[in-house]
């Protein structure tokens, strides 16, 4: 087997091996990434299931106790008269906006019954009633005619509290429809199920999934941990909650949080990462191939190569052949051949690829804040349960920010063609500060952060709003990365002036060092910050010269650093 095949063979064989290894480990890493999160989602909501359920509760049973001190109500209850009482109940049933009201005399006899569901009849309120004084809890779950009532039981008394006398029992009940499951679900973007002694009683599922959820509110259901449950086509991970009263019917709760959407992320992954690895083994087997042909030039032509580098010859071809020392000979002698030829091209090359380094840096650190704003509000745009105001809101602010992107690679061409690209007019600062203000507080990596716009009073200056913005940004996102993560604050204030127009921006960092305050608007200078290209101040204090105002450092130190934008009177 010739050389060439051995070595092509070889780095075919590692590179497909580690290119597979490393390809499967951020396949299971992204795959457990993913199913934690989607676990971590679940129970945050159910957390917040708990909290908004026993904030309801709370109000609800308030509700009832208030109207059970009603003397009105006192007074109808004293007649001891069933036809009374169900007449002159009625007004206490609307005042209380509940959907259900019950109210039984000192035995449990119901006397008065209003509910607004007329297929939940006067014998099931009877029948609630009785287990409430069998010893059940005044906080009940009322099922009946397909419907379901939480509902908050009150003893009616009068007298002083020390030596009261019970004279009744009011029941209030308010009906979970599937508003209010819609409801709950939104806190955590996720489909919920009332179950009542395991039947499906409300939910938020479509039609055709909601025979399959029976099984998760049985009595016997385990309601410990999260669970992996396949409804009819769709797959989800879901928690069930007891809301059962002591004495009471059994009442289950479900959260159900899909997890299809991450299944078909990963079906996508593993696409992506068989292409890839389909990619980086041909790249690696054509790379082989270009190096094992270059080690497999005859010896032949060895001795007319260094004749010709005797004679200042560079170009003269060299093909080494075979699988012995001489063609690695060759190789090596060609190798040493090219390293001079490129000697002599080293500083042009160097100075083409700086200037190539710059233009990249430069594009990619004003590009980088429109596509992070882009992300953001996309991601927004994804959230389920959005207005159509804010639909409209985060679709323009994505506007927004292309127009800024474009308007940012016009610049750039214009400033290489020497061009003016200012285009002014006549319009308010403080506007276009709240703009940019707005697009940093949206960023997650930045909402720790206190950011805010001081001063009063509308600003009015003659700008460019794409370039203005774009300073703004420059300047908000270096102050933000220069502040503690967890205490920075950052002050926008805008003033108008006799001499024209000011803006400043304060931040509470560390402060500007010494030995870089003169040169700090000066391309490709930068501290503190890894990934900092050093243009950012250098393309504020560009722009400011365009619009004929200034960019100063007016004050830092230890306790924070203040930028003045000054402009001309308009």
């Amino acid at each position: 087997m010739r050389l060439r095949t051995k070595f092509l063979l070889s780095v075919v064989l590692i590179s497909s091996l580690l290119t597979a290894a490393v390809l499967l480990l951020v396949r299971y890493r992204v795959q457990l990434r993913v199913r934690d999160e989607v676990s971590q989602a679940l129970e945050a909501s159910v957390l917040a299931f708990g909290r908004a359920q026993q904030q309801r509760a709370l109000m609800l049973e308030r509700s009832a106790a208030l109207l059970a001190a009603l003397p009105p109500l006192k007074a109808v209850m004293t007649s001891g008269d069933t036809a009374t009482i169900q007449d002159a109940s009625e007004p206490f049933w609307r005042l209380a906006g509940s959907q259900v009201l019950a109210l039984a005399d000192r035995s449990g006899h119901l006397s008065g019954f209003h509910a607004t569901a007329a297929s939940f009849s006067r014998s099931e309120a009877q029948a609630a009633i009785d287990r409430y004084i069998a010893g059940g809890s005044t906080r009940d779950w009322w099922s009946g005619g397909g419907h379901l009532f939480q509902v908050f039981l009150q003893p009616i008394s009068i007298g002083p509290p020390e030596s009261s006398y019970p004279i009744g029992l009011l029941a209030v009940g308010y009906e979970i429809d599937r508003g209010v499951a819609a409801d709950l679900g939104s806190i955590g973007s996720s489909e919920v199920a009332f179950g009542y002694d395991g039947t499906l009683m409300v939910t938020t599922l479509p039609s055709h999934l909601q025979q399959a959820v029976g099984a998760l509110l049985a009595p016997a259901a385990d309601a410990s941990g999260t669970r992996d449950v396949r409804l009819g086509q769709a797959s989800f991970r879901a928690r069930t909650v007891d809301l059962s009263q002591a004495g009471g019917a059994h009442v289950t709760l479900a959260v159900l949080k899909s997890v299809d959407e991450p299944a078909a992320f990963l079906a996508d992954l593993n696409r992506w990462i068989a292409a890839i690895g389909a990619l980086a083994v041909l790249a690696g087997a054509l790379l082989a191939f270009t190096v094992a042909a270059r080690f497999t030039r005859p010896l032949g032509e060895l001795v007319a190569g260094v004749e010709a580098l005797e004679r200042g010859d560079f170009e003269y071809p060299l093909e080494p052949r075979g699988s012995d020392e001489a063609a690695r000979l060759t190789a090596s002698f060609d190798r040493m051949r090219s390293r001079l030829r490129e000697s002599q091209r080293t500083l042009l090359e160097t100075e083409r690829l700086a200037t190539i380094g710059r233009v990249a840096r430069s594009l990619s650190h004003d590009l980088r804040h429109p596509l992070t704003s882009i992300q953001a509000y996309a991601e927004f745009l994804a959230e389920r349960e959005l207005t159509p105001a804010q639909r409209r809101d985060y679709m323009d602010e994505i506007r927004i920010a292309v127009s800024r992107m474009t308007d940012e690679i016009n610049a750039l061409l214009a400033f290489a063609s020497e061009q003016p690209a200012l285009q002014c007019t006549v319009g308010r600062l403080d506007e276009a500060v709240d703009r940019a203000v707005r697009t940093v507080k949206s960023l997650p990596e930045y909402e720790s952060l206190d950011i805010a716009v001081e001063g009063g009073g509308p600003c009015g200056a003659a700008f460019d709003p794409g370039k203005f913005e774009r300073v703004m940004l420059n300047l908000l996102f270096n102050a933000a990365e220069a502040v503690p993560p967890t205490t920075g604050r950052l002050r926008v204030r805008c003033s108008a002036t006799p001499h024209g127009a000011h803006v400043r921006v304060i931040d509470n960092g560390p402060g500007i060092p010494p030995s870089i305050l003169d040169t700090v608007f000066e391309p490709l200078v930068s501290h503190g910050k890894p990934s900092g290209t050093g243009l950012g101040l250098a393309i504020v204090r560009s722009i400011m010269q365009q619009h004929g105002g200034e960019a100063t450092v007016e004050a830092t130190g230890p306790t924070g650093t203040t930028f003045l934008l000054q402009f001309p009177p308009s």
